[in-house]
């Protein structure tokens, strides 16, 4: 039976888009599935003690840029450090995202495109306009889906996501969850890899 790999995310999250397509390449090689997991990524700091990009200290704003840098050379990218619609309100992308997946879609297709758009072609992810654009330009009903994630049942999902992120102890965006080992962080994508080709048992915070 296949293996399945829970995909803790936000849309605003730069290393998010780092690491999706290297991610979506494991998932592909161990022919794992995925539940793709969109989170509030401010009420999973607020849980567990991470601090919003506007209230770090600015050592640390500086220092992202560097691994921002260091990652765009890295995977070879084309992206900007300071694209013109970020930060922004993720909820509505979120939350597309998970209409996307509810709805029975691959979400790999849109989140290709979508963060493409907002650091590649500084795209407004918070404008339901775009969003729909970028539905449908990967032949998804974006129409139906922008709908489809205003409802409550999505909130609750969306809800649902982040209370399950943080009851797991995920601390961050992109995690990824392999038999309830979390690994946090693009950076750890070749980690997570190891883990899926060994086969080993998850490794435990208790041990």
């Amino acid at each position: 039976m296949s293996q399945n790999v829970e995909y803790y995310f936000s849309m605003q999250s730069p290393w998010a888009y780092i690491g999706h397509v290297p991610f979506m390449e494991v998932v592909r090689r161990h022919a794992v599935n995925v539940t793709y997991k969109p989170i509030s990524l401010s009420n999973v700091f607020a849980k567990t003690g991470g601090l919003p990009f506007g209230k770090r200290h600015p050592a640390r704003l500086r220092y992202r840029i560097l691994e921002l840098q260091r990652w765009r050379e890295k995977r070879g990218l084309k992206f900007n450090l300071h694209p013109k619609f970020w930060p922004f309100a993720a909820e509505a992308a979120d939350r597309f995202a998970v209409a996307v997946a509810g709805a029975g879609h691959d979400p790999d297709p849109f989140l290709r495109r979508a963060f493409a758009a907002l650091w590649e072609e500084e795209q407004n992810l918070a404008d339901d306009a775009t969003l729909t654009r970028l539905a449908d330009a990967e032949k998804l009903p974006g129409a139906k889906l922008l709908s489809e994630a205003k409802r409550e049942q999505t909130k609750a999902k969306y809800e649902e996501n982040t209370a399950d992120a943080i009851a797991i102890e995920v601390i961050g965006s992109p995690s990824y969850v392999l038999n309830g080992e979390v690994f946090w962080g693009q950076d750890r994508i070749d980690l997570l890899d190891d883990a899926l080709s060994s086969g080993r048992n998850p490794h435990r915070s208790d041990a």
